[in-house]
């Protein structure tokens, strides 16, 4: 196989994509096809919602009904994805799936890896700038930066409690 894998695009029952991205990773998990399947993926986005005051953030499917699948198209590749449970079919004429182009695959992002850089580091002594812990100090425990969280023990009425702040609402002393 010279030539590069493709994303395909997969057409699933509303709301089972992720059935079907874990169903597809489990079968190619099984027959040991982690040469021809490369990766499964449901775009997602987030989408920060502000109600009652409270930041709420959702993640989103970009094109919800739909999979993307990078592979080599073989014959097996095809009936394997074809015949996942929940796919109804390929994106394309008839039963021939077209690849993205790269052009595609590039305008929606799939294969942009986010790299989040972070300026605190465990045992750091931080200050909280807003929300309800607001002048509030504390260390730093753990830090999450896909979520781009901290989990800071603060002293409240006497005692040490564990709270997870956002990035942006805390900056070191």
């Amino acid at each position: 196989m010279s030539e590069k894998a493709k994303w395909y695009v997969v057409h699933t029952y509303s709301g089972h994509e992720n059935k079907v991205k874990a169903n597809i990773e489990k079968i190619v998990e099984n027959r040991g096809m982690d040469d021809i399947i490369l990766e499964v993926a449901v775009p997602t986005e987030d989408v920060t919602e502000i109600k009652n005051g409270k930041r709420k953030t959702k993640s989103r499917k970009i094109f919800p009904g739909y999979v993307l699948v990078k592979m080599f198209m073989t014959d097996e590749s095809w009936y394997v994805v074809r015949n996942t449970r929940g796919v109804t079919g390929f994106v394309g004429p008839g039963s021939k799936p077209i690849p993205l182009t790269e052009d595609e695959v590039r305008k929606m992002g799939i294969e942009k890896h986010r790299v989040v850089h972070v300026e605190f580091k465990k045992g750091d002594v931080i200050q909280v700038v807003y929300g309800p812990f607001q002048n509030f100090s504390g260390a730093i425990e753990e830090i999450h930066p896909e979520k781009q969280t901290v989990k800071v023990r603060i002293e409240m009425f006497g005692r040490e409690t564990p709270v997870e702040l956002e990035f942006d609402q805390i900056e070191k002393l």
